[in-house]
């Protein structure tokens, strides 16, 4: 995240930490993900620790991509590096948020603080449309309201805006004073209050007097009193808090109320009445959780001088936030995300990470709108946009709109591609499909230009049943499944058959940039696509055939071994080409009989292994029955009494230990097994 430079020495003194090291650094940028490092000679990268990361880990692979300062919790002698600074601290996240806060406290225009349980991001990209043209707006990148995101997201804060919107979302009881220091909000908005996260809460109360201390010092807080139980707290709670509040409501009065509510297939109208004004208003969604979000925005606006007639008029223009980093198959073998939602900086930035993170094409090819109402003088945001793409990998680009052709100058002199249209009118004029062919394709702009158009051109047209994938969703599952594994357990994740029908890179990208340990195909042609399409991971094939030994090797593929032949085979393979310590995996038959080393070929196994030297066991599996009986679980011990056994006899022939797992016992294995 950008902002303006501080010293190490400066960063040192907020955080309170200890100076190890060059202290000539200038920083702009703050760093938590080694994997987004896009500035590393003015990036400072916090050693953040979890149960399954601990960044302490990364700071060889960010010193050899030109990071030179670090915050860091131990300063041993791996860690001293030439030309390095080290912020030594007892706690590197506390030091991240201290650094968040205090770059905060010199900012004196209105600062939004938006909690509750659904709606938040909706309400904070709402509320940026509502008042796009007449604010200079920062705002939290997509969802980043967590205690690592929140700090990231005010670290924008510069004097080249005059409003700003944040997002503090919290989980359990403890979490959201910290939030609220670094936020500092002059106004609030409470969101809808929900199930979510009631696990992390004795009770809604509670729930709701740990959101409300984002609030205890703003001017202003916005709310919904249609919930009761919530009305009833703030209630008492205002009581010891000299803030205005301003409700809002579908029901009954309030500051700004809606009623006559019709809604359509699509739409939904009404009455919208504040003060002594009544306008009549649509929103291009239906259901009550869109209605009380479009309230909150617009009472929001409205409170911050946004006109009666404007806000009508946008209001009737809301954007499905669906339209953000859809990834779709494109024509000629491209890869297309749609994001024709907005252009500002913040909202590019996040798109340009997660293009990157696509290894599916070489090519990355950027369409872009003009930045307009960015608050920034154009020669200024012009340079910093044509900066911005080498470091991306953007290898080509095209620039829609007058403020792009007044300043193409700026990108001809960056290396890469580039085409200037003047409308998005006349990009369709011009276009041809033979323009894109194997890129991955973002497509940025503001709604104003109808990038929607451009969608649907290079979009692949299909006439059938479409299988809509959240990306998002899985890395969620993936990150709660990684929490209930022991620390160290490694994870292979199943995505044969084109990931179970959901696309075979798509997923795998997703899961390379998690980190997970090994991917599993059925056969090496599924393993051979995922390499080409830039997967860098580990990946076993399940059922390896003879034929296919020169595309393992050649494509760094891992082949399962489940017969005395078939390991024969492939070591002879290996052999004629002078290989050795090539790696495989194990499967032991354990009972049911469908492919695997039975018990009594151990033995032989191991004595193979041995006689030409050329391959390494890096697992061993097994595949155990599920239990639905008390003699389902006899037989399921049975099982693993066999497979423990055999794979440490196996370790004992060897010489040298590996993992062993099972898909019934995985989460106590050495390794975790699982398919998506």
């Amino acid at each position: 995240m950008l902002s303006q430079e501080y010293t190490v020495s400066a960063i040192t003194t907020i955080v309170g930490g200890k100076q190890i090291g060059n202290a000539n650094h200038q920083i702009k940028f703050l760093e938590t993900d080694s994997r987004k490092i896009r500035f590393p000679e003015e990036a400072v990268f916090f050693c953040l620790q979890s149960t399954q990361r601990n960044g302490h880990d990364f700071i060889p692979a960010c010193f050899e991509m030109g990071v030179r300062c670090f915050v860091v919790a131990n300063t041993q002698e791996q860690y001293r590096y030439p030309d390095a600074s080290f912020i030594e601290v007892d706690d590197v996240l506390m030091a991240l948020q201290q650094l968040a806060a205090a770059h905060r406290s010199p900012f004196h225009y209105p600062i939004i603080g938006i909690t509750g349980s659904n709606g938040k991001t909706i309400v904070k990209e709402w509320l940026n449309h509502l008042l796009q043209t007449q604010r200079k707006i920062v705002r939290s990148p997509k969802s980043f309201n967590s205690q690592i995101g929140v700090p990231l997201s005010i670290w924008q804060l510069s004097a080249d805006y005059d409003l700003g919107l944040f997002e503090a979302g919290i989980s359990t009881m403890g979490e959201m004073q910290q939030l609220a220091n670094i936020i500092k909000p002059t106004i609030g908005i409470l969101t809808h209050i929900g199930d979510a996260h009631n696990e992390g809460f004795p009770s809604l109360e509670a729930k709701m007097v740990e959101k409300l201390q984002l609030f205890n010092h703003v001017d202003t807080l916005i709310y919904n009193q249609d919930q009761i139980e919530v009305r009833e707290i703030i209630d008492r709670w205002k009581q010891e808090h000299a803030i205005n509040i301003l409700t809002v409501s579908c029901v009954e009065k309030a500051n700004f109320r809606i009623s006559n509510i019709v809604q359509d297939e699509a739409s939904t109208y009404f009455q919208l009445q504040f003060e002594d004004n009544m306008t009549h208003c649509f929103i291009p969604f239906t259901g009550m959780m869109a209605i009380e979000n479009a309230l909150l925005a617009a009472a929001a606006a409205k409170y911050l001088g946004c006109s009666s007639t404007l806000l009508t008029e946008r209001l009737g223009h809301l954007p499905s936030l669906a339209m953000r980093l859809e990834m779709k198959m494109g024509i000629n073998n491209c890869t297309i995300i749609n994001d024709s939602y907005s252009a500002d900086i913040s909202a590019l930035t996040a798109a340009l990470e997660f293009l990157s993170q696509q290894p599916q094409h070489t090519k990355k090819t950027l369409v872009l709108s003009d930045i307009e109402q960015s608050g920034q003088p154009e020669e200024k945001l012009y340079n910093q946009l044509a900066s911005m793409l080498p470091r991306y990998g953007i290898t080509k680009f095209i620039g829609i709109g007058a403020l792009m052709e007044k300043h193409q100058s700026k990108f001809f002199e960056i290396g890469i591609q580039t085409a200037f249209y003047s409308s998005t009118c006349a990009f369709l004029q011009q276009f041809t499909p033979i323009m894109f062919k194997d890129e991955s394709i973002l497509i940025k702009g503001a709604r104003s230009f109808q990038f929607e158009q451009i969608n649907q051109l290079l979009e692949i047209k299909w006439h059938q049943t479409v299988l809509s994938v959240n990306l998002s969703a899985i890395s969620n599952n993936l990150m709660l499944y990684k929490k209930a594994l022991p620390k160290g357990v490694k994870l292979m994740i199943m995505v044969k058959a084109l990931s179970y029908g959901s696309g075979s890179f798509e997923i795998a990208s997703v899961l390379q940039f998690h980190k997970v340990d090994y991917l599993a195909v059925a056969y090496a042609d599924e393993g051979v696509a995922l390499r080409e399409a830039g997967i860098q991971l580990p990946i076993m094939v399940m059922n390896p055939e003879e034929a296919s030994f020169p595309s393992v090797l050649k494509y760094h593929l891992e082949p399962e071994i489940f017969s005395i032949e078939l390991l024969q085979s492939f070591q002879q393979f290996l052999y004629a080409r002078g290989i050795k310590d090539f790696p495989i995996h194990i499967k032991i038959d354990t009972g049911m009989h469908r492919l695997g080393f039975e018990a009594d070929e151990i033995s032989a196994l191991g004595n193979e292994l041995t006689l030409h030297n050329v391959c390494t066991v890096k697992t061993v599996f097994s595949h155990l029955a599920g239990s639905e009986s008390p003699a389902d679980d006899a037989y399921t011990y049975q099982q693993n009494t066999v497979f423990i056994a055999a794979s440490n006899q196996l370790e004992m022939m060897l010489g040298y230990s590996f993992f062993k797992t099972s898909c019934q016992h995985s989460c106590h294995s050495a390794a975790s097994y699982i398919g998506l």
